[in-house]
């Protein structure tokens, strides 16, 4: 499959050669996008994925996390980001729950990140404290528009640093899910879990499984598209529950750690962190599988590329042996 896929992006890159293909920048589209990866899970190792983008976070920096339910405890730790956090100057961004919890309103919620600790790290924007805006999903299904906190265009740059692990509705969390459902409004995460159904009933609009799926990647898509060139993916793949940092109680690990990855393309770094689970000679990782199979979490990578946002296919990049691998 692996071999199919590579070689419909050769097709793809030469059909792009011929048409004069470019972005929405204007830059040529490249062939297969790179995925970088460290298996050293520390600041140091963050701080080297991100340099090998090349890409400089400028300006008025979101640093997109998650900032964890109170009674978790696999969020990324402020340890681990907060080096990297203050080097580009980031202001960590969350936008408020749908779903109750110990986040749902502003002051819970940054009383939840004083408590895990980010607050002492960076400034904390509760993105829909006052209010949400449209963004427009260009080619999606079922989704025209995409509601994120009201707050969000003041910034210049975004990063969109991951905890890559299972969830209890999308299979998995990682890039895709922390710029769709993590970057929209509270009422904006009802809309992309309804399929575009309701902003206000979520519990009694629930779709079926694909329709939500989709509807994560053409989210995804409306931040991508606003942000241009302005944005980078990190995902850190350590505490690799079924469980989101979402849930209160999260399940705990039944496999070890994996590395950091990052890449410019969303698409690639989410199929490449599945690609890693996969590969693992980590017996526990049945769990995680079992997770991410039983809820067709692949199928939100599949869309996202359908639709444009981003290719499956990828160069891994290892930088712990500086050796391209395919």
């Amino acid at each position: 499959m692996k071999q199919i896929r590579l070689f419909a992006a050769g097709l793809l890159l030469l059909a792009a050669a011929v048409a004069g293909c470019t972005g929405r920048t204007g830059k040529a589209v490249p062939a297969v996008p790179e995925v970088y990866m460290t298996r050293d899970i520390s600041p140091a190792g963050l701080n080297a994925v991100y340099e090998a983008l090349g890409r400089e976070a400028k300006g008025k920096v979101a640093v997109k996390i998650s900032t964890g339910e109170p009674g978790g405890n696999n969020f990324l730790k402020p340890a681990l980001i907060g080096d990297f956090v203050r080097k580009i100057g980031g202001t960590i961004v969350e936008c408020n729950t749908a779903y109750g919890g110990g986040r749902a309103a502003t002051a819970d919620h940054l009383k939840a990140a004083e408590e895990h600790g980010f607050t002492a790290i960076a400034p904390v924007d509760i993105m829909d404290a006052e209010g949400e805006i449209a963004l427009p999903v260009v080619g999606g299904k079922h989704l025209k528009e995409d509601f994120v906190g009201s707050h969000f265009p003041a910034y210049d740059f975004t990063v969109i640093l991951s905890h890559f692990k299972g969830h209890a509705m999308g299979g998995f969390g990682g890039a895709l899910k922390n710029m769709s459902i993590g970057i929209a409004s509270s009422a904006g995460k009802a809309w992309i879990h309804t399929a575009g159904k309701t902003k206000t009933d979520l519990w009694n609009n629930l779709p079926e499984q694909d329709a939500f799926l989709e509807s994560m990647a053409e989210a995804a898509k409306a931040v991508a598209d606003h942000c241009g060139e302005r944005i980078l993916y990190i995902n850190v793949m350590n505490n690799l529950s079924v469980d989101c940092d979402c849930d209160a109680h999260p399940a705990a690990p039944q496999m070890g750690d994996i590395g950091i990855f990052a890449s410019l393309d969303p698409v690639a770094l989410d199929q490449a962190c599945v690609d890693q689970v996969y590969a693992s000679e980590d017996p526990g990782k049945v769990h995680l599988i079992e997770r991410m199979e039983s809820r067709h979490g692949i199928h939100t990578v599949e869309h996202a590329a359908a639709i444009g946002l981003g290719s499956r296919e990828y160069t891994l990049v290892d930088l712990d042996r500086t050796q391209p691998q395919q």
